[in-house]
């Protein structure tokens, strides 16, 4: 494992981030988890709508157990539209804190924005919750940069704490359109400059861009998803590109992908779904690749000058 800092949280952080959003029960979440820890994972994420709260009460079933609170971080989400208001901030934390079995998550984001109600009013709501402990930083996911912008600027006036990470879509191949209502991508011209000058982290989710890099096919329609969210001619060029570099890496073109997140010049800590043990070895190996600034370049279309490992 490969760790990295964020400001306000004394733990290290590790670069892959599971996410915890898709368990049915204790037997099948535990073996996950006790992988991912074995391979030096520290992160989980969750959120007070996975599951309609399923999620987090095994996730803090696991860590009870397992007496391991102290020495992992939790990413907690929560006003998720259309409870996305400041009065659901608290709210909702009071009961996911319950649910976890803790007294404060690591991590707070709002799960979404809502652009009817003023940056200042969500950061004065995310500030009263620090202030009792219940969060030790706060960042927001979905939002777009203009709204992350004014939230800091008013945190800024105001003498208060803004916004110290982000959790928007990000991965090799752009998001065309959003996969879930309300969904935000950093994939565009000016997030990932403002996210490197700000020296804010970015925990990308979708971070593979929800499996196009292993199922990927022009020819292939049958996952509309797929479809709406990916499938265009670049996105395509991106992935030919990945498999050629993975070949002569002699690995597979989703280990490549993710280590071109991991590659970032902004510092980024890709959330991962795995269902299995065999997609967590196979995220893993994304550690494992280091790549040139020429070969990230390229695999983004930014180049057309073919890299060594790819052109030998």
């Amino acid at each position: 494992m490969i760790y990295g800092s964020v400001a306000g949280l004394q733990k290290s952080v590790s670069r892959l981030v599971l996410g915890v959003d898709n368990q049915v029960d204790f037997e099948t979440l535990a073996p996950l988890l006790d992988d991912y820890l074995e391979r030096g994972g520290n992160a989980f994420d969750t959120a007070f709508v996975y599951g309609g709260g399923q999620c987090e009460t095994l996730l803090g079933a696991y860590l009870e157990q397992r007496g391991l609170r102290d020495s992992v971080v939790i990413l907690g989400k929560g006003a998720h539209t259309p409870n996305c208001n400041p009065a659901a901030i608290g709210a909702q934390l009071t009961v996911s804190l319950e649910r976890l079995q803790t007294d404060f998550v690591d991590v707070y984001m709002m799960h979404r924005d809502n652009p009817d109600v003023p940056v200042g009013e969500f950061i004065d709501a995310l500030n009263a919750q620090h202030a009792l402990g219940r969060m030790r930083i706060f960042g927001v996911s979905n939002w777009s940069l203009e709204r992350m912008i004014a939230a800091n600027q008013y945190a800024a006036v105001h003498g208060l704490r803004g916004i110290t990470l982000i959790s928007n879509q990000f991965s090799l191949a752009k998001m065309l359109s959003p996969v879930w209502s309300g969904c935000v991508s950093s994939n565009d011209a000016d997030q990932p400059s403002w996210l490197e000058r700000e020296g804010i982290a970015l925990m990308p989710w979708s971070s593979q861009a929800r499996g196009f890099f292993v199922a990927g096919n022009a020819s292939d329609t049958s996952n509309p998803e797929l479809v709406r969210c990916w499938y265009d001619a670049q996105n395509f060029q991106r992935l030919e590109r990945a498999k050629a570099l993975a070949g002569s890496l002699g690995v597979e073109a989703i280990n490549v992908t993710l280590a071109y997140v991991l590659h970032q010049p902004f510092t980024t800590f890709p959330l991962i779904g795995p269902r299995s043990q065999a997609e967590t070895a196979s995220s893993f190996r994304a550690l494992e690749i280091h790549l040139e600034p020429l070969e990230v370049a390229w695999l983004n279309l930014e180049t057309h000058k073919v890299p060594p490992r790819v052109a030998s």
